[in-house]
């Protein structure tokens, strides 16, 4: 196996005998298989669309397919194998619908090859199709090509998330059709796979739009709202991931059951979203970070319920209390496929819950775009007043790798002057610090979740209008965190909007070249973290 497309890669360079994520080689091999088709029914879902044939049921099952291969989401053979034989029957499928129509026969490798029947075999065909195969020897063009690649898995999962929600675009659709099918071209040339990379920033920014229409759209858009992190007396449901849809039926299931439902890692802000908050015994949220989970899940007294990325190793100690739904996959973990979440009640009813209140802190959660912008009018008379010298946008993808410690401890050491925004997991480093407020408004602002890195750009974006400069010149730094492919499709996101000085951390890329790094720092001078000190002294001067 090869591997290089989470920041937790081994030795900074690459996993090759299991994953750091707790991937196995099968699965490995078997994710491989399915990219690789999945690129061939691109280049037959493109060749259809030259003659009018465009099948919904194809768009939304390849986002569904691409995000399955995403860091820490599927780890179960079984559904994999599954996804790469539906793949080439909707392949070939399609591939007959081109025929009728007049269309040509793509006759690639991708769009040909027959996948074997066993598991074993199907891994066999995939440890031949590794990563690093089919794509062009010019190490800087590959390295782009993967950044695309990793990029457009991320691409797919908002705009799963979004299709759940009613909420789709063709173009973006088109787009993940194109990047896919561009992987296996030899003749693009270096400066337009620059380019490629820069769309699926665009694509990304649609992506996320259309994922934050559909939130606010069915749940309201967030409000202020103080969340407990103890515990309640009662029967007891955890619930992490990201998916809103998942959080509301549960919800619905669970209403008059004596139930309470908390939620966990990026779970967390939807205790923000009124139609969600309504629920009076949707109580709290349970937890750190996410790879904090095996200790902290062995101790939750209910039944937990993963929804999409950011599941890890399950160990015997809550093997029999967890359930996957979506595109999440456990080998031998109960899954749920029609929201239909009885098994995961009964399972809940039948532990011992919590049996006496906890007391702990709380947080706020809520600050959307909507919720910052309300009181835009305070905010800018505490800049012009000097009240707030900075603002930090602090958040990203969390994970276990040494050298995380950098981002509590850069918060910690703001000054009192400043505000921090966050967002996504990363976070979960200093979430449950007090920072205090400045005239009223809290320093420290939780935005949501990685996808509304898009609520974050507006509000930078709506106090840019409103200084009359560009977002560029804003007392704004960004000091972001990556890990997994959804955090490569923000950051081009954010490149694609000419967003620059940002620092990332706390590794940069494997998958970046020199030659590529030297091309991001020359057009948007992006930098690698240091230490809190240092870079807030380069910051504030």
């Amino acid at each position: 196996m090869f591997c290089y497309q989470c920041e937790q890669t081994a030795g900074g360079k690459g996993c090759t005998k299991i994953g750091v994520c707790g991937k196995q080689p099968d699965v490995a091999a078997l994710q491989d298989l399915l990219v690789y088709a999945l690129r061939g029914l691109s280049q037959v879902a493109l060749e259809g669309r030259k003659k009018g044939i465009n099948e919904p049921s194809v768009n939304a099952f390849v986002c569904k397919a691409l995000f399955s291969t995403l860091t820490n989401v599927n780890f179960d053979t079984g559904r994999i194998a599954e996804l790469a034989k539906k793949t080439v029957a909707l392949r070939d499928d399609l591939k007959g619908k081109v025929r009728q129509a007049g269309g040509k026969d793509v006759l690639t490798p991708q769009a040909t090859f027959t996948p074997e029947g066993s598991i074993e075999a199907l891994v066999a065909q995939g440890e031949k199709l590794g990563p690093l195969q089919a794509m062009d020897e010019n190490e800087d063009i590959r390295s782009l090509k993967h950044i695309v690649l990793f990029g457009i898995k991320g691409v797919a999962a908002y705009t799963d998330h979004a299709g759940i929600l009613g909420q789709t675009d063709d173009d973006v659709y088109k787009f993940i059709f194109e990047a896919l099918a561009a992987i296996d071209r030899t003749d693009i040339p270096l400066n337009d796979w620059v380019g490629l990379a820069m769309k699926t920033g665009e694509a990304n920014i649609r992506a996320m739009e259309l994922l934050d229409a559909g939130n606010t759209g069915t749940y309201g858009h967030p409000v202020p709202t103080k969340v407990p992190l103890g515990a309640k007396k009662g029967k007891a449901i955890l619930i992490s991931g990201h998916d809103l849809k998942d959080l509301e039926e549960l919800l619905k299931q669970t209403e008059g059951k004596g139930i309470n439902v908390y939620t966990h890692g990026e779970m967390l802000p939807t205790h923000g979203y009124p139609l969600l908050k309504k629920y009076p015994h949707f109580y709290g949220h349970y937890g750190t970070a996410w790879w904090n989970q095996q200790k902290e899940f062995a101790e939750f007294p209910g039944a937990i319920l993963m929804t999409t990325n950011c599941i890890m190793r399950v160990p015997p100690a809550y093997k029999e209390n967890i359930f996957t739904t979506g595109l999440v996959g456990w080998p031998e973990v109960p899954h749920i496929t029609d929201l239909d979440f009885s098994p995961v009640i009964a399972k809940a009813l039948s532990m011992p819950g919590f049996t006496e209140d906890r007391n702990g802190k709380s947080v706020m959660v809520g600050f959307g775009r909507n919720a910052v912008m309300g009181v835009a009018g305070t905010v800018i008379e505490a800049v012009k007043k000097k009240n707030i010298r900075h603002f930090f946008l602090v958040g990203g993808c969390d994970g276990a790798k040494p050298g995380r410690n950098y981002y509590a401890e850069f918060v910690k050491k703001v000054p009192k002057d400043c505000v921090v925004l966050t967002l996504a997991c990363g976070k979960f480093r200093f979430f449950d610090e007090d920072l205090g407020d400045i005239g009223g408004i809290p320093r420290l602002l939780d935005v949501g979740q990685c996808n509304d890195a898009y609520s974050a750009v507006a509000i930078a974006k709506a106090l840019a209008g409103a200084f009359n400069v560009e977002v560029n010149d804003l007392p704004l730094s960004m000091v972001l965190s990556w890990y997994e492919q959804k955090a490569v499709a923000i950051l081009l996101s954010l490149f694609a909007l000419g967003i620059k000085n940002i620092r990332l951390g706390p590794s940069l890329p494997a998958f970046v070249t020199p030659a590529v790094l030297d091309v991001l720092v020359k057009n948007f001078n992006v930098m690698p973290v240091s230490t809190p000190d240092e870079d807030l002294k380069a910051i504030l001067g």
